[in-house]
């Protein structure tokens, strides 16, 4: 008897040693993961160029432009509400293709904040796009993922480097200013430079902005990519005091409750620098119709001045 119980024991012992041991190597594994990357946060820069920037080509210019020659798929992305596949253009390029109705609006707002001076994705509308092996798809958003940049991971709205300054509250207003309901924390991303430079930079963007320029409101109500939504829809309530009340009904409702009327002032001053062509070539690049690229520009313009004159 008393064999057996130390038999019993000592295969328990190993037993319970085998999965401590097992549960052990996930967990430095994660840590052997987790990486530092160097660089100064930055969620804007100063647009000294503002009114020379290109928005129909955006940040990349043409030199960023995909080869459409030949695109080749690599994987598809199953993640988020549209579906996204990973591909390589004709140069070796690797792209994420957008194929959906979110392409066209998350082309026009990323035109218009990196305008402004926040950083963003590089991205193209390719009206009509083959994908070898997949077929040939309408209004295309190509994303670049060039190998000098490092996606290293989510920044949350309510806990970053940001929260308080002028820059941060102006980044929220834009994202009303184009109607964006979808304020959640995996739509935004941080990029790195790669390198060990003190000119390295860790960009903080909001990375997926395809729920814009519609309506905000209740999964039920609110639209994406709808002009006559977001022509119709109301920008500003009221302003108590100091304090702005914006026409917001979409998710994360409450970080858009302490912007103030010198928060408004500081944008402004950017936005009214945006002539009307670059306001439309925002909306060209989507391949919007020459009637939707008037209405749209027109609302957005609209929401300018209501802005600078809540400013003063």
């Amino acid at each position: 008897m008393l064999r057996t119980r130390n038999t019993l024991y000592l295969l328990f012992s190993v037993v319970l040693a085998l999965v401590i041991a097992g549960s052990a190597v996930p967990q430095n594994k994660d840590k052997k993961e987790k990486k530092e990357y160097p660089g100064t946060p930055t969620i804007w820069s100063e647009p000294t160029d503002l009114e020379s920037r290109n928005l129909l080509l955006g940040n990349g210019g043409e030199q960023m432009k995909p080869d459409l020659t030949h695109v080749t798929f690599i994987e598809e992305k199953k993640t988020g509400w549209s579906k996204k596949y990973r591909v390589r253009d004709g140069s070796g390029n690797e792209w994420m293709a957008k194929l959906s109705k979110e392409a066209q609006p998350e082309t026009a707002a990323n035109r218009l904040v990196w305008a402004v001076g926040y950083p963003t994705e590089i991205s193209y509308l390719v009206p009509s796009l083959t994908i070898e092996g997949k077929g040939t798809f309408q209004n295309v958003r190509m994303e670049a993922r060039p190998k000098t940049i490092k996606r290293t991971g989510l920044w949350q709205w309510e806990s970053n480097p940001f929260i308080g300054k002028r820059e941060f509250q102006g980044l929220k207003i834009m994202m009303l200013m184009i109607n964006n309901w979808d304020m959640k924390d995996d739509n935004n991303q941080i990029l790195a430079t790669k390198g060990g430079t003190s000119e390295d930079a860790l960009l903080y963007i909001v990375s997926d902005l395809g729920g814009s320029f519609g309506k905000t409101g209740g999964a039920l109500s609110r639209s994406r990519n709808n002009p006559d939504d977001y022509v119709k829809a109301k920008f500003i309530q009221k302003v108590s005091g100091n304090t702005i009340d914006f026409n917001y009904g979409g998710k994360n409702k409450k970080l858009f409750e302490n912007i103030s009327v010198a928060d408004a002032r500081w944008l402004s001053q950017y936005l009214g620098r945006l002539s009307d062509e670059q306001i439309k070539d925002a909306f060209r690049a989507a391949n919007y119709s020459a009637e939707d690229v008037n209405r749209l520009a027109a609302a957005f313009k609209e929401r300018i001045r209501a802005l600078a004159g809540v400013a003063g």
